[in-house]
């Protein structure tokens, strides 16, 4: 298993800026709420909030925070809004809306309307007040169920605790099941400082889930394997994740037929014999082959 270094930090000892950016870098990335409101006097307010989440299905549950400012320890217009009028929409962010949503997030004066600011297009909600985002591949129309604060002083997170009463998704974001698809949606989420990240081609990737039925472990892998200077933690996941060893006639047959090249080249090697059996076990481990990674390893018997 890698060793690695590490630096640590106490929160307390931070000032609030350099523990801001610390945890806003290091907690990445972040799906993005467009959030969506409308003060007392029925004025529209949008603007982004990256401390924010889905929580529950049963109910449908999300949460987003606009924190109290670092700088003045002033309230977001959103949360004064969320108090007045209990009732948001959360709009998803793609790509094509970025740099509209990062306009959003200018101070602008109370009143101030962020869809003309923008250019985002208004389209009236079913079932709440505030507009959902026409452009956004994904409209959430939310009642606010409660906020809960944090603390009073500046950074403190403010939490909007919202239940999900409709949601909207842009017809050409769908698969032919009704899901929305991450290679259509091309959502954006935030990082640290300026950064973002696009959540679509070779950024997307799959992995199935080991939920049918547990594999191996990789405490169950010989010791060797554990400690192996070529496989990293990844590798041995994916080696524990198998749910069965191979047999003995399995492993024998494979060395036979597939490995006899490279018993024979370092039969009077043992460390250079390993050192290859794990090599090869590392290329295709990265090629998706697991099952014959692990026939490779089991095949180098250091007796």
């Amino acid at each position: 298993m890698a060793k690695h270094d590490h630096t640590s930090f106490d929160p307390a000892s931070l000032n609030p800026g350099d523990l801001h950016a610390k945890l806003l870098g290091g907690i990445a990335p972040r799906p993005i709420a467009f959030a969506s409101t409308v003060d007392a006097e029925g004025r529209p307010n949008l603007a982004p909030f990256s401390y924010f989440n889905v929580f529950s299905a049963q109910p449908p549950v999300v949460i987003f925070s606009p924190a109290r400012r670092l700088r003045d320890n002033t309230t977001k217009h959103t949360l004064d809004n969320v108090k007045e009028v209990p009732e948001v929409v959360i709009n998803l962010v793609d790509f094509a809306m970025v740099h509209q949503c990062s306009l959003a997030s200018s101070d602008f004066p109370e009143g101030v309307d962020e869809f003309d600011k923008t250019g985002l297009t208004p389209l009236a909600s079913d079932q709440i007040k505030p507009f959902r985002v026409a452009e956004s591949p994904v409209q959430l129309e939310c009642k606010v169920l409660r906020v809960d604060s944090l603390g009073e002083q500046g950074g403190a997170g403010q939490l909007v605790v919202c239940e999900v009463l409709r949601m909207h998704f842009r017809d050409d974001v769908l698969n032919e099941k009704g899901n929305p698809d991450p290679h259509k949606l091309d959502l954006v989420g935030r990082c640290g400082g300026s950064s973002y990240v696009r959540a679509s081609g070779e950024a997307l990737f799959d992995l199935p889930k080991p939920m049918s039925s547990p594999g191996i472990g990789v405490d169950a892998l010989p010791k060797e394997v554990r400690e192996s200077s070529l496989l990293t933690g990844s590798d041995l996941a994916q080696l524990g994740a198998l749910q069965m060893w191979p047999d003995e006639t399995e492993v024998n047959d494979f060395k036979l037929l597939e490995l006899s090249d490279v018993f024979m080249e370092h039969e009077d090697n043992g460390a250079a014999l390993e050192l290859a059996l794990h090599r090869f076990a590392a290329d295709h481990i990265a090629q998706g082959q697991p099952e014959l990674a692990i026939k490779a390893l089991l095949a180098f018997n250091p007796g």
